[in-house]
């Protein structure tokens, strides 16, 4: 029995996969009857296509053909056709372009969901326009309630570029505390109605790992940095499960839509993947999920060890540590002062002191490390304790000497740290967008010298390291198309882009594309299950309707995926 579909330039809303017409089901009643017995056996074929494969030793095909959720076929359109005969689905793909399955390498999934669910501050252009967004998103609170949103980011506004202070928002919000994170998701704006209620005043010292923002007199302002943000999070209203179970369900849709076949989620908590366990027993995974747990919960972690599905669409296999802060608020720990302040940054939101134990049980276990650090102060302590760790425990006593461990973020590498990833096998795990987002401010945080080493694709690229391509959604957009843009045009989404922000460090399209898919499942240890349309692989496809590979740049962020498949099983199809 076979269904075929013929996708053309509008992809009409017929093409639902619900069920097949009765004229299709005659038909293919038909084709069943007068099938050979030596039919080639596969149940889903899309064909007359550009498929880009990531593998390097077939580039590109034309057709490719799975079953029961495994490549079984990729090659030529006539080479596919002794599969035409007994798939059950068949796709004539004709101006689209199928691609391995894009991943996006770090991204909170939670998070994603929430986003649709609350008050977004993303994409305003001015810092008028975003309070008054807030007084009006306020003005519906009920007053002892939380004001709760998330995504202000003043590097955007045309008016001022400055943080958010208690003075922008105490005016309408005297009997409501409010919340409110940076897009960055490491710092926050807060009322004096919230400070009161976590008791932070002019006497309050500034946690480990983190800042208050203050006046010259001690007082704070309400922007608040890293850790600093707890006193407020420890008191904000309990969410239930239902409430993180529907923004699960909400980024898996969400994130389907684009073209995401994994998700690696860069600190999702054991109550969070209790509920994806539960999700995925419903059989509702819009796509496959790696998870790091959060360093609070490492004991938990070295206790239960790997935990993954048979399917491979939820795997729990590493931590994720915290070390500094972000360049945009001036947290992330540099090496110098930034150009721009009398300080340089922060660290220990995670000390060396909690760290080190945690690094020499994963290196006994066979844990993976996933450890945010931005500063090149930060990622030279961390190539630092890793190397310790390495030469404290004996090798006899590793699980596998094939650690994998990461460093995500990792902006600002000088070049002879650059050659310690090389030397010690760490993965960079890196988000393009947050370049040309932060690009924008960077010269003035850094100046001149250090931009020449910031977001150092090429550079690392050249060294022989594999770098993992993320968004950090929702902290940004978590488009691919942003990404594979960013990573390609390093300019801003209109094209422009200034003095120092260093164009020979943007990768090629090739590099882009290995960047979101067969790196990122080495950085799962997966690369022998995905990352790549090979023979035995799964069938995880991201459909689009414009060639990637060879559209011009700008049009690149207007290109749309249209189907997205994980495990032969269509999880998204857009219908116009």
């Amino acid at each position: 029995m076979r269904t075929t579909f013929a996708l053309n330039l509008t992809l009409p809303a017929l093409l639902l996969l619900a069920a097949c017409s009765e004229e299709s089901s005659n038909t293919s009643n038909t084709e069943s009857a007068t099938a050979s017995a030596d039919c080639a056996q596969a149940d889903l074929v899309l064909h007359n296509t550009s498929v880009y494969t990531s593998n390097e030793n077939q580039w590109t095909a034309e057709a490719v053909a799975s079953k029961n959720g495994r490549i079984v076929f990729v090659g030529s359109n006539a080479g596919v056709e002794e599969y035409l005969c007994d798939a059950t689905t068949v796709f004539d793909l004709a101006g689209r372009t199928v691609f391995a399955g894009f991943t996006d390498s770090h991204q909170h999934l939670e998070g994603v969901g929430k986003r649709t669910k609350t008050l977004s501050l993303f994409g305003i252009p001015t810092l008028q326009e975003t309070v008054q967004t807030i007084e009006d998103w306020a003005a519906s609170i009920p007053a002892g309630d939380w004001v709760q949103g998330r995504g202000w980011i003043e590097r955007e506004w045309t008016d001022e570029q400055r943080f958010l202070n208690k003075y922008d928002v105490d005016p309408f919000t005297p009997d409501k505390p409010l919340f409110m994170p940076r897009a960055d998701g490491v710092s926050a704006l807060v009322n004096s109605r919230a400070m009161e209620l976590a008791g932070v005043t002019r006497d309050t010292p500034d946690p480990e790992g983190g800042r208050f923002e203050r006046e010259l007199d001690g007082t704070p302002t309400g922007y608040v940095l890293a850790n600093a943000m707890n006193a407020f999070r420890e008191i904000l209203p309990p969410e239930t499960d239902a409430y993180l179970k529907d923004n699960l369900l909400r980024g898996l849709r969400a994130n389907a839509s684009l073209g995401w076949t994994q998700t690696q989620d860069a600190g999702m908590s054991y109550r969070l993947v209790g509920l994806m366990k539960e999700i995925h027993e419903e059989e509702n995974m819009a796509h496959r999920v790696y998870v790091a747990i959060p360093v609070q919960e490492a004991a938990t972690m070295l206790e239960r060890g790997r935990e993954t599905t048979n399917d491979h669409m939820l795997d729990v296999r590493g931590i994720k540590v915290f070390i500094d802060g972000t360049l945009g608020s001036r947290g992330a720990a540099l090496i110098d002062n930034y150009s721009d302040s009398d300080h340089n940054g922060f660290m220990n939101r995670t000390t060396k002191d909690e760290l080190m134990p945690i690094l020499y049980a994963s290196l006994r276990q066979g844990i993976q490390i996933e450890t945010h650090v931005i500063g090149d102060r930060a990622v030279r302590s961390l190539l630092d304790w890793y190397d310790e760790a390495y030469n404290y425990v004996p090798r006899s006593e590793w699980a596998s000497e094939d650690l994998r461990w990461r460093m995500e973020h990792a902006q600002i590498i000088p070049p002879s740290d650059q050659q310690r990833f090389v030397e010690l096998g760490v993965i960079p795990s890196m988000q393009p967008s947050h370049a040309i987002g932060d690009l924008n401010f960077a010269p003035d945080r850094l100046g001149r010298d250090r931009l020449s080493y910031a977001y150092p694709w090429q550079q690392l690229v050249d060294r022989g390291l594999m770098i993992l391509a993320g968004s950090d959604a929702p902290v940004e957009e978590g488009d691919p198309r942003i990404e594979f843009y960013a990573a390609v045009a390093r300019a801003r989404l209109d094209g422009s882009s200034d003095a120092g922000w260093h164009p020979e460090l943007a990768v090629s399209r090739e590099t882009a594309l290995l960047m979101l898919t067969l790196w990122p499942a080495h950085g799962a240890f997966q690369e022998n299950l995905r990352g790549s349309i090979e023979i035995g692989k799964y069938a995880d496809f991201t459909i689009f309707d414009n060639d990637l590979m060879t559209i011009p740049e700008a049009d690149i962020l207007s290109s749309e995926n249209v189907m997205t498949i994980v495990g032969g099983e269509i999880t998204f199809q857009r219908s116009q």
